[in-house]
């Protein structure tokens, strides 16, 4: 039985000044599942993730028409904090960005501490699940007080995704969150991806088209700002129903 979906994006545009980026994106992403975003540099995958929790207007000139529902309510409504917003939707970079000089263990705060939220069992528990949920736990629990930028890259975008989950999301948008790092500490979020499968909804960009077919359920194809297609993964990979979306998989152009 399909899921219900989290998100519903509807006619979605974006410009940056005159620069259409995004042109009538339309489909459901479905609740505790992963979707995967691919399609070559400049198509506009991030900021359409970008889009979904309003990232995209702290650019100047930039403008976004369109609807973005989560759970039925329209995130661009007036009466929508985005603040609040970025609590239920957490964001992970392409490049880790830990506060350097914070320690681990205010890393995973952070985020609480930002929106003035107590945490929910105390700090210490809640360092403790978030860094759990990432298998970072166990590397780091004896030196919670050292300073994020000790740790390696691999584990530092762990933190981050630590940090994003310290607040209970309900969605986790990841823009290319492998792209720096080497194929072991690759592999470790890939399986932290795994793990977190149906616990929330993950909105994943990502050039690796290896890995979309590896973690995700339901794979999107962008291309010069359009969705081409939106299917699961299994078929978009084995039987696209777009020649684009061929084309591009084989390796013909991208």
């Amino acid at each position: 039985m399909p899921s219900e979906p989290k998100l519903r994006v509807q006619d979605l545009s974006a410009w940056y000044g005159e620069r259409r980026i995004l042109d009538r994106i339309s489909f459901d992403v479905p609740a505790t599942r992963i979707t995967a975003i691919i399609g070559p540099s400049g198509c506009g995958k991030s900021t359409f993730i970008r889009c979904i929790n309003r990232m995209h207007e702290l650019i100047p000139e930039a403008r976004v028409q369109g609807r973005v529902e989560l759970e039925g309510q329209d995130v661009y409504e007036s009466s929508v904090a985005p603040e609040q917003l970025r609590r239920r939707v957490g964001m992970v970079f392409q490049k880790p960005n830990p506060f350097p000089t914070m320690s681990i263990r205010d890393n995973v705060l952070a985020g609480l501490r930002l929106t003035g939220e107590a945490a929910p069992g105390g700090d210490d528990d809640t360092v403790e699940q978030a860094l759990r949920a990432v298998a970072l736990w166990d590397e780091v629990r004896d030196r919670l007080r050292r300073r994020a930028d000790t740790l390696s890259a691999g584990q530092q975008q762990r933190l981050c995704i630590a940090r994003a989950l310290a607040v209970q999301p309900e969605v986790l948008l990841m823009d290319e969150p492998c792209a720096s790092l080497d194929p072991i500490a690759t592999a470790r979020v890939e399986d932290l991806l795994g793990d977190l499968r149906g616990r929330y909804t993950i909105v994943i960009v990502t050039h690796n088209m290896q890995q979309a077919a590896r973690v995700s359920d339901h794979t999107g194809f962008f291309l010069d700002g359009e969705l081409v297609e939106f299917e699961d993964t299994d078929i978009i990979f084995t039987s696209p129903g777009d020649r684009r979306t061929e084309d591009y998989i084989t390796g013909k152009f991208g």
